[in-house]
């Protein structure tokens, strides 16, 4: 690959690629379930691709592919599975049936998925048609606050008039309390998502939140205030002991093998089953089922997860781009670029492989973006013109739903315009206007963002995270690097009821004291 690189000289001129081959197009565009991808506009032609797939034959990605899918300890550093695709599979296995056979784990899994699933969905119904709840406050954090978080905002057109959405995750009481500003006690549901009902955040909102409850009970007996916050709390956990002690009295499992940024299809997604129903809840699932089936089914040349993994290991590994615009061009997927910073960042954010060694290239890009076309009046200026190059990654709608015409129109062809713009640049006017052109990008088309193609497209960045990953050699599963800062936010807190600051450094010390003692 890197000899390939040099033949070219780094040189790669994507609109000489357009006017040697006609079939470009054609050649570098698929349809996979929901979403067209028109990979084209990419820096690599078909000998590059070619060199691309036998790496990825090299790394073992189909063996990885089947272990994944068999339920092995992909997930090595703690040793367990990595089985969100199962949250989503029909109860017969559905596109992926042959799978289960002789499976007796993983159609045991299969099972107790689908008793959860459908006491989720029974739960979500109840809360819908209670006309008491108004106001639905999920305290969470990371995947289980991002998940429902990016699900409720790309399928707002699908909510359920009667009842507010709500999302907390950051520990600066600002945004609890702002939230809390905004309910009522007897009209709010609040559920409480932590798989362990440890994590340090997700707890100290969740009590505070009990706390302002309980105050606006106050003229209640002890008893009375018990059964409220029995009525009005929910904890999506593994640790119902812990959400009993709390005063819970509902709670929904999950299991050890969903790691929380990937946990969007389990009882996690609670708040998005509230929000939409459990038709369009099966519908998601439905859709990212059958992005599951495309990455195990079709051959890898033309597998979109793969494919799009391949030009993030040529881009990163060897053209040097080390970041990827998010630009979507839809109100709906506002929040995706957050969604995709965890799932990719706090995936393949690796230094070490899967036995423990030093990686030997570089990993995770960095992944950020807004909107379109707010970025247009913002960060393009810099795409178009700055000195890094930056391919970016453009997602659009054919149907607009609620709002086609002059509005959809001009969304569209701004998309568009934009990708032209960075592949033909501008050479016709005075310096200061002067764009290189022959800047990468890709673009995902979605007929509509219905729950079927939101679930695909979910899917398809989760298997691409995953393909990726298995090149490089990583676990895509652990976040041991997120741990870290906890471990000494809680040493800090010890520190400071003990004032004891031996061996902390000078700058940590001052810092502290400046915020908090002085």
């Amino acid at each position: 690959m890197q000899a390939l690189r040099a033949a070219r000289g780094g040189a790669w001129d994507i609109r000489q690629a357009f006017a040697d081959d006609a079939q470009r197009f054609a050649r570098f565009s698929q349809q996979a379930p929901h979403v067209f991808a028109d990979l084209s506009k990419n820096a690599w032609d078909a000998e590059v691709e070619q060199q691309l797939l036998a790496l990825a034959q090299e790394r073992e990605l189909p063996a990885w592919r089947s272990a994944l899918f068999r339920g092995d300890h992909v997930n090595s550093t703690e040793h367990r599975a990595a089985m969100h695709w199962l949250l989503r599979m029909p109860a017969d296995g559905g596109a992926l049936s042959t799978s289960l056979k002789g499976n007796a784990v993983l159609q045991q899994d299969l099972q107790q998925v689908h008793e959860t699933l459908e006491a989720m969905l029974q739960l979500a119904q109840q809360i819908r048609a209670d006309a008491q709840i108004t106001d639905v406050v999920n305290i969470g954090i990371g995947g289980s606050h991002l998940g429902p978080e990016v699900a409720v905002h790309a399928l707002e057109d699908w909510v359920t008039a009667g009842k507010r959405y709500h999302f907390v995750s950051n520990v600066d009481g600002h945004e609890l309390g702002h939230v809390l500003a905004k309910v009522r006690a007897e009209n709010t549901l609040f559920i409480i998502a932590s798989k362990s009902f440890t994590t340090a955040e997700t707890m100290l909102n969740a009590h505070s939140a009990r706390q302002w409850f309980l105050d606006q009970q106050s003229g209640l007996s002890q008893e009375a205030q018990k059964q409220a916050l029995g009525r009005h709390f929910v904890a999506l956990t593994t640790n119902t002991q812990a959400a009993t002690a709390f005063g819970i009295h509902t709670t929904l499992p999950f299991w050890d093998w969903v790691g929380g940024r990937y946990s969007l299809w389990s009882a996690i997604g609670l708040p998005v089953a509230i929000a939409v129903g459990p038709e369009c809840f099966r519908q998601m699932l439905a859709g990212a089922h059958a992005m599951d089936a495309h990455f195990v089914q079709a051959p890898l040349e033309r597998n979109l997860p793969v494919r799009l993994a391949l030009l993030d290991v040529w881009y990163r590994n060897f053209l040097g781009y080390g970041s990827r615009c998010m630009a979507a061009y839809s109100h709906g997927l506002r929040r995706l670029p957050a969604y995709l910073q965890q799932l990719e960042m706090e995936s393949n954010g690796k230094a070490v492989d899967r036995e423990g060694q030093p990686v030997q290239v570089a990993t995770s890009a960095v992944v950020w973006g807004e909107p379109g076309t707010n970025g247009q009046h913002a960060f393009f200026q810099m795409l178009h013109q700055g000195q890094d190059v930056v391919p970016v990654e453009f997602i659009a709608l054919r149907d607009g739903g609620k709002y086609l015409g002059a509005h959809h129109r001009s969304l569209v062809v701004n998309a568009v315009a934009q990708a032209q713009a960075l592949l033909v640049g501008r050479d016709d006017g005075s310096p200061a206007q002067y764009c290189p052109g022959n800047r990468p990008s890709t673009f995902l088309l979605l007929e509509q963002l219905d729950p079927a193609s939101f679930g695909a497209l979910i899917a398809l960045y989760e298997h691409r995270v995953f393909c990726s990953g298995v090149i490089w050699g990583i676990n895509s599963f652990d976040q041991w690097g997120v741990e870290l800062g906890k471990l000494l936010a809680r040493d800090l807190e010890q520190r400071i009821s003990a004032k004891h600051w031996d061996g902390v450094d000078a700058s940590t010390v001052a810092l502290v004291s400046k915020l908090l003692l002085d």
